[in-house]
């Protein structure tokens, strides 16, 4: 057995947890916030047989879109403005997916 822990940007989350639902996969959430650019994250806990690791990790993919975002940066928080300090424009979106071994588990 894996245990899944997938980063998903929260403009997919939605799309993601009904399609791995509707897939027979059991699924936590958890809101969680990225560290780079301060924005909403959901990250799944997923429970998957070794067998159906890739087809949970096909959906993730399918349904986690990457976009870009025009954004202003942090790095000048605490310090003043510099001219790098404006409007960039980033890649945002996708997922990023840990996949690790489960030695037990237990159903209380």
């Amino acid at each position: 057995m894996k245990l899944l822990i997938a980063i998903v940007n929260n403009d997919d989350s939605a799309v993601v947890s009904t399609s791995l639902t509707k897939e027979g996969f059991t699924v936590t959430k958890l809101s969680t916030t990225g560290g780079f650019l301060m924005v909403g994250n959901t990250t799944f806990l997923i429970g998957a047989e070794d067998n159906t690791v890739s087809k949970a990790k096909e959906i993730i993919k399918t349904c986690s879109q990457k976009r870009t975002r025009t954004t202003t940066t942090t790095s000048g928080f605490g310090t003043g403005l510099r001219e790098d300090d404006f409007e960039k424009e980033v890649s945002v979106g996708g997922a990023i997916v840990f996949t690790l071994d489960v030695e037990d588990v237990d159903k209380y």
